[in-house]
């Protein structure tokens, strides 16, 4: 009997990834489910099972242990804009965001990113997917100008990156992400950011996450990079078929 593939979920104390870590776990049938965290109290937070890596991506080194006979990589790693203190929402104005040092796009979306791709790709992984951002084929989109980060200009930067390893990938551009829950909308694919012009530019976290798992399971997801967004909950037809899904991408990048 072929043993079952394993499958590191990185970011997996994230608000996105913690949902893909918990799916994999119960699919336990299908996958050996592993997490990448940055912190003793992230891995606490999500269970604390052995099967919970801590290290930092910025720190090709500390995530070696993590990567190591692992079949597929799920990367949910992002930088996280904080809000100054001080906004007075009833003053008006806008809330203003900075990164804490070292944890700038580009250290986290780029070169974090870029380590897990080298270490994958160093352990013979057979897939990775990748969960990026709608927005970045404008390099002036207002994402861009939070706390001058430039984000969705690296986050494009490792797709990039990823796209020319020759490793198979999916490249997942997910909409505004909503806390809502998964499996009773309709999804949408798209390229080019082409559903931003549209009103459905928004998708649950809980359907990202299946969309990451269910990528594993289809060739049709393989070499491809799309945007994923959703309909309305009670418009469409909630979305079953994930093949034919990724069958109507034809976008590699």
């Amino acid at each position: 009997m072929a043993s079952l593939p394993t499958v590191l979920v990185t970011g997996a104390g994230g608000r996105t990834g913690s949902i893909v870590y918990k799916k994999l776990k119960e699919r336990s049938d299908q996958y050996v489910a592993r997490g990448l965290v940055r912190t003793q109290e992230s891995k606490e937070k999500i269970g604390g099972a052995e099967d919970v890596f801590v290290g930092d991506i910025r720190d090709a080194e500390s995530i070696i242990p993590a990567v190591q006979g692992i079949d597929t990589l799920i990367i949910l790693t992002s930088a996280v804009p904080k809000m100054k203190p001080g906004f007075d929402p009833s003053q008006g104005g806008r809330p203003e965001f900075y990164y804490e040092d070292g944890a700038f796009p580009e250290q986290v979306d780029w070169i974090g990113q870029k380590n897990q791709i080298d270490a994958a790709m160093a352990s013979g992984v057979k897939q990775i997917v990748l969960v990026g951002s709608m927005g970045g084929t404008n390099p002036d989109h207002p994402l861009n100008r939070l706390g001058n980060g430039n984000i969705l200009i690296w986050k494009r930067k490792a797709e990039q990156y990823l796209a020319d390893s020759g490793i198979p990938y999916t490249i997942i551009r997910a909409g505004g992400l909503l806390d809502k829950d998964g499996g009773i909308r309709e999804l949408l694919v798209g390229k080019d950011d082409e559903l931003l012009q549209t009103d459905t530019k928004t998708i649950p976290r809980a359907d990202v996450a299946e969309v990451c798992i269910q990528a594993l399971q289809y060739e049709e997801a393989k070499f491809k990079a799309f945007d994923l967004a959703s309909k309305p909950e009670g418009t469409g037809t909630p979305t079953k078929d994930f093949k034919a899904l990724f069958s109507q991408i034809t976008a590699r990048f």
